[in-house]
Order: structure tokens, then sequence, then C-alpha cells
């Protein structure tokens, strides 16, 4: 991926590092490829940009999260989310059911179930974590501990701007917790330089292409 104005994706280590760290630890080099944790701004779109590219390459597997927030419109239990009970939740997160958990906005709790994605990897599916900023520095800070290897990438918005009218124009949030998100998001936008990767969301179509361009580079399939 070249670095021009129109570029999709950016590179946000040095020209030593993230690069040169894959070509020695893709399928050439394990046995089975690397955890991707996608991360970005809420809606910048990261669930539209999965499901195009699910949509072509349907090898590929989202782990669902859980949540104790309640379902949006047309959500069901157990695609979008494992929708359960703050107790449920609590119990679970102390019998060490989840790779990472976080609470999201100051409303809600999300988590990762740790043993589909352990068993997905294991198959050398292509696996992604759909996960917040939170969530992700807890992978980051537990993966090496567990023999996980992973590429975090950054999903951005063309800009603030763009980012609020998207917001707003999804209609699912009331006026505080359009608020509430928006904070949120000015801190996640202010961490990009923690991925590996930032891939800029002009389109949704581009966005999907270079989300499989790294997928396929770490598991060593055709592009």
């Amino acid at each position: 991926m070249t670095e021009t104005e129109d570029v999709h994706a950016r590179e946000t280590d040095s020209s030593n590092g993230v690069e040169a760290g894959r070509e020695s630890r893709n399928g050439h080099g394990n046995r089975n490829g690397r955890l991707i944790v996608l991360t970005g701004p809420t809606a910048v779109g990261k669930g539209t940009v999965e499901a195009e590219l699910r949509a072509h390459h349907p090898e590929v597997w989202v782990s669902v999260s859980a949540t104790t927030r309640a379902p949006r419109p047309g959500e069901v239990n157990g695609r979008n989310y494992w929708f359960m009970s703050e107790g449920d939740f609590l119990s679970k997160e102390a019998n060490g059911w989840f790779l990472e958990t976080a609470i999201v906005h100051n409303m809600a709790h999300y988590g990762t179930p740790l043993q589909p994605v352990l068993d997905h990897i294991a198959q050398n599916t292509p696996t992604i974590l759909e996960i917040d900023l939170q969530g992700a520095r807890r992978v980051k800070s537990k993966a090496a501990g567990m023999g996980l290897d992973v590429v975090y990438v950054f999903i951005a918005p063309p800009s603030y701007d763009e980012l609020v009218r998207r917001l707003v124009g999804r209609g699912t949030e009331n006026e505080e917790q359009r608020k509430k998100r928006l904070e949120t998001a000015k801190l996640e936008l202010a961490s990009e330089g923690e991925f590996d990767v930032t891939i800029v969301n002009n389109s949704i179509e581009q966005c999907a292409e270079d989300l499989w361009a790294i997928i396929a580079k770490e598991y060593g399939l055709e592009r």
C-alpha cells in the first residue's frame, strides 16, 4: 500500500516494524495466522465493513461479543451480540470466560468469549475481534502470555465531522448517549498511533478490500 493523497490504509509503525514482523510470522513462519483485532470510534462503520468483507469472504470468522446493553432494533442474540444480564456477565467474567472485558461509554459491559477465539485460531480460520479501545489494550497486555500473535487494526473516519454526521444519521441513540459516545470517540481517535495499521473508511467497499488484504497476508491466502 503506497502513501499517496488517496491512500486508504497507512502503516503506523516504523518502516522496519510491522511489515517486517509480519513477513516472518505469517503462514510461512507459524502454523496459524495472527488474530486480527479491529478497533475504531463509534459510528465509524466497523460492523458494516465486516458485513461487506464476509459477503465476499465468508471464510472469515468474526467473534461475537457479549454485552449487557439492550438490543437495538433488528439485532439478533448470538449473531450480533450475546445479550445477557449484568449478573450473568459478571459471573462469567469471574470464571475466566472472557478474553477481555470493558465498560463502554460508562453505560454497559462488553466482553469477548475466549474459547471460540482459541478454537478458530487453532483451525487456522481467519479470525477478527471487533472490540473497543479498552478491550484492545487488554488483549495487548495479555496476548504474549497466552501465546497469541496479534495484528492491531484501527478503522478511522475521513474526519471528525463525518463521524458526527454518521452517528447522528443512524438515529439509534438519544442526545445524552450521542454526547457520551462522541466524548469516547475523541479518546479513541487520539489512540490511533497504538495500532499496527490504520484503514481510513472513505468507502465501505474499499475499506473491506483493505482489511482483506491484511487478513490474506497474515493467513497466506490469495488476495
